[in-house]
């Protein structure tokens, strides 16, 4: 079996040379020559097109920069689909719009190619030493058909779903880390404002119970609805915002998010759930979302203790 592998920037470029180290047989592709030196080095062949990586392979995978650049290698005058063989396979590892890929999908698999959409999420380090979550979407057959690849640059290759379910993971694994992200900045600043030194601030929340807890760990209360007895009432949540985006005001530190989050649990408290847990709060976007998600308590523990 030989491996097409196109795009070999800080992403690609680790994966590429973790699969050719497994020794798998590759041919490699990159707009730019020169960012291919080290997988020529290391055994790879060079193709000057996507069109000749498909010729030449059993299976392709692409890491590239978003759709539009998806779209062009898949479906350009020199693209994947006019190179590749029906019974052929395509994982696309870019972060990209789960309806592109459902759209290139169709589009593929009217060609009898498959089409599997795996974005990966470990950052550089994390492609460069094999230490990636790769999130899956597609024909389940073809994952487990082709996971021995998967695992040579991943450490926690998961199949998720239909095609673009993948994508969708990886979506809400950004937008979530983002926007954590910003609040933290909020809090932080609001702490080092109001007179503590940022080391030791940083130094000792990262031991509170939000810092040594896994961030998504918390929607596991949303899934169980396990809202009784409380672990840590609401109206104790609230009374701590409140309290944080008082002193806030007071430091003339702008706090946008945390004065949402206020609101939110505000809201909460509004519909007579004080005495109940904090995580309550979350159902109320669940409402807005028109869901009830709920999980049998049993399935969301085989998950946890598989670490």
């Amino acid at each position: 079996m030989k491996v097409g592998f196109i795009g070999l920037g800080n992403m690609g470029g680790g994966m590429s040379l973790n699969m050719r180290k497994a020794g798998f047989e590759m041919v490699v592709h990159d707009l730019n020559h020169e960012a291919a030196a080290r997988q020529i080095e290391a055994g790879c062949e060079w193709a000057d097109s996507p069109l000749e990586v498909a010729k030449a392979s059993d299976i392709v995978f692409t890491s590239l920069p978003g759709p539009p650049e998806v779209e062009a290698v898949a479906l350009g005058p020199d693209g994947l689909i006019a190179g590749m063989r029906a019974g052929t396979t395509w994982f696309d590892l870019s972060t990209n719009s789960p309806t592109v890929i459902r759209r290139l999908h169709a589009e593929f698999a009217a060609q009898g190619i498959n089409m599997l959409d795996a974005p990966v999420s470990g950052g550089k380090t994390g492609a460069d030493r094999g230490l990636l979550a790769i999130w899956v979407g597609g024909d389940e057959a073809e994952f487990n058909k082709h996971k021995p690849l998967l695992d040579s640059i991943g450490d926690a290759p998961k199949y998720i779903g239909p095609i673009g379910a993948g994508s969708v993971a990886k979506l809400v694994h950004n937008l979530s880390a983002y926007a954590i992200q910003a609040a933290l900045a909020e809090a932080f600043t609001m702490g080092v404002k109001a007179g503590v030194d940022p080391l030791p601030l940083w130094e000792a929340i990262r031991y509170g119970a939000m810092g040594r807890r896994r961030a998504f760990d918390t929607l596991s209360g949303l899934m169980e609805a396990k809202w009784d007895p409380a672990s840590f009432a609401l109206k104790l949540a609230f009374k701590d915002v409140t309290l944080a985006t008082q002193l806030a005001r007071e430091v003339h530190v702008p706090m946008r998010i945390s004065n949402l989050v206020r609101e939110e649990l505000e809201e909460a408290m509004g519909r007579g759930w004080g005495d109940r847990d904090s995580r309550i709060a979350m159902l109320l976007q669940e409402e807005r979302a028109g869901l009830d998600i709920k999980i049998p308590i049993e399935e969301i523990e085989e998950v946890r203790n598989r670490g």
